[in-house]
């Protein structure tokens, strides 16, 4: 199974902060999931491949998505804060 996910912001630096934040779960996956994050202009994409379940594969697609959503709501909060 393979999927590529692109979320689409509105610049590169929040694209790169949201890459950065997701990026670290490319290297804690389990044998048979491959998970790769790269920033492209104000674009994050991430190409999972899974050799096992669809439970894991929905799972690491629902884990990147949870992920993403925590870290723009925390930028969010940053940039209310600067205001």
């Amino acid at each position: 199974m393979q999927a590529t996910v692109t979320l689409e912001y509105k610049d590169e630096k929040t694209a790169q902060a949201i890459a950065e934040a997701v990026s670290p779960d490319n290297f804690k996956t389990p044998v048979g999931l491959q998970v790769k994050t790269v920033r492209e202009s104000n674009k994050v994409i991430t190409e999972i491949e899974c050799e096992g379940k669809l439970a894991t594969f929905t799972s690491t697609i629902d884990d990147l998505l949870f992920s993403a959503s925590t870290a723009e709501k925390t930028l969010q909060t940053i940039a209310k804060t600067k205001r």
